[in-house]
């Protein structure tokens, strides 16, 4: 797999990646939405990755780069394709993110995931990634989500 940043000729498949996600469809994403919501991110010069086999796209990292909480980047996605899961795509995408996010300066990690995917908590507590609170009804009424934090290991300066 290659993982590649998103251009705008990328928004229409991974809008469509995003449409179809029934996670996403809890949160009321649509095409359509998901389509708007990618152009704005790409016009702020959000981080997004795409996971590509074969010409065709299986994952999607985005990321919020932001000088907020002690210079914290935020997981706003990572969204793998059905029947790529479980197949070391998003793991590939969150490594990915993470080499890109610490060279910008970025000194945390933080992301939100669903109370109720279990699957999603035990994959970023293997990844290094801690619980620090949930938040019921935040981004959306009716959905309680965790926040979870990965603290990059500061770089000794030169001296």
């Amino acid at each position: 797999m290659r993982i590649t940043p998103a251009r705008g000729t990328h928004l229409p498949e991974v809008a469509a990646l995003m449409g179809a996600s029934p996670l996403l469809e809890r949160y009321g994403v649509t095409r359509t939405s998901a389509r708007a919501s990618l152009r704005e991110g790409l016009r702020a010069r959000d981080l997004l990755l795409l996971g590509v086999e074969r010409g065709e796209i299986v994952g999607v990292a985005w990321v919020v780069l932001t000088r907020a909480l002690d210079r914290a980047a935020y997981l706003r996605l990572l969204l793998v394709a059905e029947g790529w899961q479980r197949r070391g795509v998003g793991s590939a995408l969150l490594r990915d993110s993470e080499r890109r996010v610490r060279r910008s300066g970025a000194r945390h990690m933080v992301l939100l995931v669903t109370t109720t995917n279990r699957r999603a908590r035990a994959f970023y507590r293997r990844a290094g990634y801690r619980k620090v609170g949930d938040l019921p009804d935040f981004a959306r009424a009716g959905i309680s989500e965790s926040m979870y934090v990965k603290t990059f290991p500061r770089r000794a300066r030169a001296g």
